[in-house]
């Protein structure tokens, strides 16, 4: 008899056997019992968590002639033949490599007939999602109305790919990720009758690299005892599967917390040396972080000693939770940029060697959304600040006095269509030219000072009966720019422009004169403050 791997001869072949699933197991326990089984079920769910497994063992069940508790007896006729694989009556098709319409009309046809053995005929479909069009319409009588001797059984680990009109005509079960604990619990089962040799912190990693699949730890495990020696322990599990030692992680780590270029470079390029992937070093030290930031906030991690649950407690204490979440976002950025390159170590380097330089921008200087900072961010933040604190009477620029008119608030439809709001005087239905200078001094009362600074000297003209144009003379400079596209300025000017119309009106930016010399952020801001004296120091 050949050799049968691990996950295959581990099998559960009961509900009973089967780990981090009860919930599910449950329920099709008691639908055998009291002769209530469904005619097409779903089975959906991540790899390795026991889709097939509870599709075989289902089928057993319903076929078996000595059931016990909703259990198969795997002793009888039937439950030898289907464990073997002889038993006609229950087909298993994957539909990745038989997803035409053909195969579909061929199970169309097998229904009509009756099972030879069993009491019903149960086709297990893997990998359903992967079925045509043209098959999924195939099928759907059959799944809706199949005769009483057969039973559909789909399993798919992407179940928004399937159409509602299957979705709707099977008992959908959700199979979850099964935990660490119940994977190390089934482990330990293997390894006790495989007679191997494993640590605990070695059933740690395992689990831990399995990522909630029963199948994938079983074939780590297995992948560890193919030398020969049945005795595991965590180095040898990190060699097998290329991670680097955590010495080095936690090096390179401590490096980036510390701004220390060299370590960082030293440790990479000994990681590198030893033949270790890339991908899988940057995945371990965005790992690490996530870890770091785990001890950070109190949470519990299992898959460290004590020794390096102590250095991860030391690099915690000298890092903040908002930097901790910015390095994860960066290099999470930077494997992100690895994969679309084709120098995939010039840009790992790179980037790592920018998280260890201390004049990176630091998480608070990043905007809200989660991206880069826009050039000039801080400069209109501050200016911002400043049109705040006048408005709400902190102070008002020193060359200016202080005016008794009150803000203008949005206007309303029906104020729009009476004509009693007025802007600065001007009542309805007067020319751009007319009202435009007044719309601009507004602005300047009401302490609106940057926008007013980019709209002094500019000109109104009428583009059509829905739109007002805005000349430049002078151009639009790239700063001008940014401040009159912000949407609570154009909105302003839109209200303004509005209500001195007495209609809902559109505004258009012109400039009217190519620029020739642009102006840095830092000459704009000095010409503004030192033309308009405006006090920039009452904000910090």
């Amino acid at each position: 008899m050949g050799y049968t791997a691990l996950y295959r001869k581990f099998r559960p072949q009961t509900f009973a056997e089967m780990v981090g699933q009860e919930h599910i197991t449950r329920t099709l326990k008691n639908q055998i019992i009291a002769n209530r089984v469904g005619h097409a079920y779903l089975f959906t769910g991540g790899r390795g968590t026991g889709k097939t497994t509870s599709a075989k063992v289902l089928a057993r069940a319903i076929n078996c002639l000595n059931p016990k508790d909703g259990e198969p007896c795997n002793e009888c006729e039937i439950c030898k033949s289907a464990i073997s694989g002889s038993l006609t009556d229950i087909v298993e098709m994957d539909a990745a490599s038989n997803n035409s319409v053909e195969d579909i009309r061929s199970i169309r046809e097998e229904v009509n007939f009756l099972p030879t053995k069993a009491k019903y005929r149960v086709y297990i479909i893997d990998e359903v999602h992967m079925l045509s069009q043209g098959a999924f319409n195939a099928l759907l009588k059959t799944l809706e109305e199949p005769p009483e001797h057969v039973k559909f059984i789909l399993a798919t680990t992407e179940p928004q790919k399937l159409p509602a009109t299957i979705l709707s005509r099977c008992q959908r079960f959700d199979f979850k990720r099964i935990s660490n604990e119940d994977i190390i619990k089934r482990l330990k089962i293997v390894t006790e009758e495989s007679n191997i040799q494993i640590s605990t912190q070695a059933l740690n990693i395992i689990a831990s690299l399995s990522e909630g699949a029963m199948r994938d730890a079983l074939s780590i495990l297995e992948r560890c005892v193919q030398d020969g020696e049945n005795s595991i322990d965590e180095d040898k599990i990190k060699e097998l599967v290329g991670i680097p030692k955590i010495t080095y992680i936690h090096s390179i780590a401590e490096a980036i917390i510390e701004y220390n270029i060299d370590e960082a470079m030293e440790a990479i390029t000994t990681v590198l040396e030893d033949g270790k992937d890339l991908n899988n070093l940057l995945w371990e030290i965005i790992k690490y972080f996530r870890d770091i930031l785990m001890v950070k906030t109190n949470q519990k991690l299992t898959m460290y000693n004590e020794t390096d649950l102590a250095n991860l407690k030391n690099l915690s204490e000298k890092i903040s939770k908002e930097r901790a979440i910015h390095l994860i976002s960066e290099l999470s950025k930077l494997e992100n940029d690895m994969k679309f390159s084709t120098q995939k170590l010039i840009v790992f380097q790179a980037g790592i060697i920018k998280l260890c330089d201390k004049g990176i921008e630091e998480p608070n200087n990043t905007n809200t959304s989660g991206g880069n900072s826009l050039p000039g961010a801080d400069i209109y933040a501050r200016l911002d600040k400043i049109e705040n604190y006048l408005r709400t009477g902190g102070g008002m620029p020193r060359a200016q006095t202080i005016s008794n008119k009150q803000p203008n608030v949005m206007p309303k439809q029906s104020s729009l269509e009476s004509g009693t709001e007025t802007i600065a005087g001007i009542w309805k239905n007067s020319k751009p030219a007319q009202y435009w200078k007044d719309i601009v001094n507004n602005l300047k009362t009401t302490g609106k000072l940057v926008l007013y600074t980019n709209l002094i000297n500019t000109n109104a003209v009428e583009v059509n009966d829905m739109t007002v144009g805005i000349q430049f003379p002078g151009g639009i400079t790239p700063f001008g720019k940014t401040v009159l596209e912000k949407p609570e300025n154009k909105n302003e000017l839109i209200r303004q422009v509005s209500i001195a119309c007495g209609k809902q009106m559109h505004i258009q930016y012109i400039d009217t004169k190519p620029q020739t010399q642009e102006m840095s952020e830092e000459q704009e801001l000095s010409k503004f403050a030192n033309g308009y004296d405006i006090p920039f120091d009452v904000v910090d």
